[in-house]
């Protein structure tokens, strides 16, 4: 990304030398599930309205609407951030594609955003959001994890818009893009200026997105302009930043998607040679989540946030599992970082997270996307529908689908690297050669490199963890190749038309378990994680397609016990994987005989990223024969508990988390939220509220979550503006407990709706709560 300043750069030594990605336009995808994902994103990207999408943005620059705003999240406080996105997939396919129909929708977005940026440079759909600028470049910061000044994580707003104009200028080179993208960070420029060190990280606290990487890419395509850097430097959240440079992991309890962005500006940063040293923290991050906290997937998070490294139980328990956006940016990460020390681990996580996770959250017919992945067993995922879902992981997906081809390959000097085993094509206009690599990968354990014009370079050819035997011929003859750094290389030679390479790349069977429990494994095939479909619930019609609710990203039909689910038993010391076979005829589809128990029916496995439109089995139990019936009985005894607890539940808010809180109408004053141990907590000096929903008017208890470390404070809880009890709290035996309130039936209301309010008593605080759950 971002090549058009590489040579300036590299002359001035900003730049590490490195691999460079090719652009999107000299890489063709050719048949395969890569170009399938390509092709549904591209009829997602002409089946939107792109004057809804840029609705917010007339309305707040005072120009007459030309259709309605979107609805969902585009209509709810995080108006605008889905153009940004659209901006930038529309950039990266008109490249990718060379599509007229792309380039025509891409004009057309350019010029409403044209006409709607402000004079000031200012250019965005956040509701009133000039007035919340005004109020930041004053020294106003009403700040908390998710809100600055009153408005939903604004900054990470803007960065959709300012990314989308940096990706029309790299990817499609639309003359407007770079002008526009200058005034904006001039406008942002001006907000911050007059903000001290201490306030511009105060106000950092809220979510930014990747505001550090976009003026840190502006500085490289603006001949390096020490503003846009400083801006970068401004940016970077130092209280990420130092527990990093100290090789330490802070993540547990936070919400991931927050972070990940800002590590790439990190590295970016590092990358330009603007602060070198920052390579460590990112790489300490990589570190961290890749091999702390990932799952078989290439996913992290569970209910958006980093759960404690040491317990993955959480996976296994909620049906809010890997969040779509991380393993997008996740792959960002670690392009980056390939580009500054090319390694396999790099490319190997990009092709487990691509083919296991990203695939896998495109529905392959209507083209809807995944925002959770659940592990639980036998849970199912649902996805969006193109005009009623506006949520984040639709607009990453309409961007990450149509930039397949941006890791195929990149280029050192004369050496040319092949990262991924993908059908397609390669112009490297540079060296005057054009390639062809021929694979129906993963469908097949092989590829070929062909020549199509040659000319000299040396050829490096990822060999992937996941393989043993892999082998390489050329024009037919076996060769011994150097290994360096995970890769083959073929020394520079001059290559003929006609030259191909054969590549080997035998996969087998093997089991992976959850980090920290090896009774729950996958099963991977090669790269690719298996999975199988179940039928727990005959008959069931699931609903598959989310509405336009707040929260209908959330797979939220009943869940399956985990004694019930099928589970693999062995005895001790056989090699499950060994007992895992193909079935004849059918490519990458696989039986166990003899081996599932509990499923009471024949099932097959297959490549997670073709099945849908099912419950499945992602992560199984295992266990001997003389083991089984004690484990069926301790998952019954540990889920009995909580699915009774779920059973009671009418609704719920997480306090602290953004999507629950935000579903829940949260609003208050003198509010703040954070950390105990890896609790999330909710408080406030004056007050705070949420709005429940009981529709059936079913709701007997208000049941709170609190600390004995908050004994003593004094506010009162309010319902429906009614006084429902004034709380003292009190030190407990244990360090949490739960307080059920009753609620009186004079309190409901026709419309279902109960409004929750916490008022802090004079010289208190109202909270600390960690829960809060209306119960049957």
């Amino acid at each position: 990304m971002l090549r058009l300043a590489l040579p300036l750069l590299l002359a001035a030594g900003l730049v590490q030398a490195g691999p460079q990605a090719f652009p999107l336009s000299a890489v063709r995808l050719q048949d395969g599930p890569l170009l399938a994902a390509q092709q549904r994103d591209r009829d997602t990207l002409l089946a939107l309205d792109a004057e809804r999408l840029l609705a917010p943005f007339r309305r707040e620059a005072g120009l007459p609407a030309l259709k309605p705003s979107y609805g969902n999240w585009e209509s709810s406080g995080l108006d605008g951030h889905m153009a940004g996105h659209y901006l930038s997939a529309l950039a990266m396919m008109s490249a990718a594609g060379d599509d007229p129909l792309i380039r025509e929708r891409l004009d057309v977005v350019m010029a409403g955003l044209k006409q709607a940026q402000r004079p000031s440079g200012y250019l965005g759909g956040i509701p009133k959001g000039e007035e919340a600028w005004a109020a930041l470049a004053a020294g106003t910061i009403q700040v908390d994890n998710f809100s600055l000044n009153g408005r939903w994580v604004p900054w990470y707003n803007l960065h959709k818009i300012a990314a989308g104009l940096r990706d029309a200028h790299v990817h499609a080179g639309h003359p407007d893009a770079l002008p526009m993208l200058r005034e904006f960070a001039d406008w942002a420029e001006r907000v911050t200026a007059g903000l001290s060190d201490e306030q511009m990280q105060a106000s950092l606290r809220s979510e930014h997105g990747g505001m550090n990487e976009l003026f840190a890419d502006l500085a490289a395509l603006s001949g390096n302009e020490p503003r846009y850097l400083r801006l970068a430097r401004r940016f970077s959240h130092q209280a990420l930043l130092q527990p990093l440079l100290r090789g330490e992991d802070p993540l547990t309890g936070m919400h991931a998607n927050t972070q990940i962005p800002k590590v790439i500006g990190f590295a970016r940063l590092a990358e330009l040679g603007a602060e070198p040293g920052w390579l460590k923290a990112a790489t300490n991050f990589w570190r961290t989540v890749v091999e702390r906290r990932t799952v078989a997937i290439g996913g992290n998070s569970e209910k958006e946030h980093f759960h404690d490294a040491a317990n993955f139980q959480p996976m296994l328990d909620e049906v809010e599992g890997p969040e779509t956006c991380n393993s997008v940016n996740m792959v960002r990460l670690s392009e980056a970082l390939f580009r500054m020390d090319p390694q396999s681990r790099y490319a190997d996580y990009i092709e487990r997270t691509l083919f296991n996770h990203l695939l896998a959250s495109q529905h392959p017919q209507h083209g809807g996307f995944v925002y959770f992945t659940p592990l639980r067993p036998q849970h199912y995922r649902v996805y969006s529908s193109t005009h009623e879902a506006m949520w984040c992981c639709v607009g990453s997906g309409l961007e990450s689908h149509a930039r397949h081809g941006a890791f195929v390959y990149a280029h050192d000097g004369d050496t040319l690297y092949l990262n991924l085993f993908a059908a397609s094509t390669l112009d490297w206009t540079q060296q005057g050669v054009r390639l062809r690599q021929q694979t129906r990968f993963p469908d097949e354990a092989a590829s070929r490199l062909i020549v199509e014009q040659g000319g000299r370079f040396a050829l490096r050819i990822r060999q992937p963890g996941w393989t043993q035997g892999m082998a390489l011929r050329l024009n037919g003859k076996s060769i011994k190749a150097t290994a360096r750094n995970g890769y083959l290389e073929i020394p520079s030679r001059r290559w003929q038309a006609g030259d191909r390479v054969d590549i080997r790349l035998p996969m087998r069977t093997t089991l992976e378990a959850l980090p920290g429990r090896p009774d729950q494994v996958s099963v991977l095939h090669g790269p690719l994680v298996l999975a199988a479909k179940t039928n727990p619930f005959p008959g069931e019609r699931l609903t598959l397609i989310a509405d336009d609710s707040r929260m209908g990203h959330i797979a939220q039909g009943p869940v399956c016990a985990q004694e019930q689910a099928p589970m693999f038993v062995a005895p001790a010391g056989v090699d499950i994987a060994k007992q895992i076979r193909p079935v004849k005829g059918q490519p990458l589809t696989f039986s166990a005989p003899g081996l599932i128990q509990g499923s009471g029916q024949p099932l097959r496995l297959m490549p997670f990223f073709r099945l849908h439109d099912a419950r499945y089995m992602l992560v199984w139990a295992r266990s001997t024969p003389q083991a089984h019936a004690a484990l069926r009985s301790e998952l019954a005894k540990a889920e009995a508990e909580r699915l009774q607890l779920v059973r009671q539940t009418i609704d719920q808010v997480a306090p602290g988390e953004q999507q629950p809180e935000s579903d829940h109408g949260f609003r208050g004053e003198g509010v703040d939220s954070g950390l105990n141990g890896s609790a999330r907590w909710r408080h406030a000096t004056q007050w705070f509220a949420y709005t429940l929903n009981d529709l059936k008017g079913e709701a007997k208890t208000l049941r709170l979550r609190l600390a004995s470390g908050d004994a003593g404070r004094r506010f009162e809880v309010r319902a429906n503006g009614e006084l429902l009890q004034s709380l003292e709290l009190a030190r407990r035996d244990a360090a949490f407990y739960e307080l059920d309130l009753p609620i009186p039936p004079a309190l409901r209301r026709a419309d279902g709706r109960l409004e929750i309010q916490f008022v802090a008593l004079p010289g208190s605080i109202a909270g600390g709560l960690y829960g809060v759950r209306l119960l049957r």
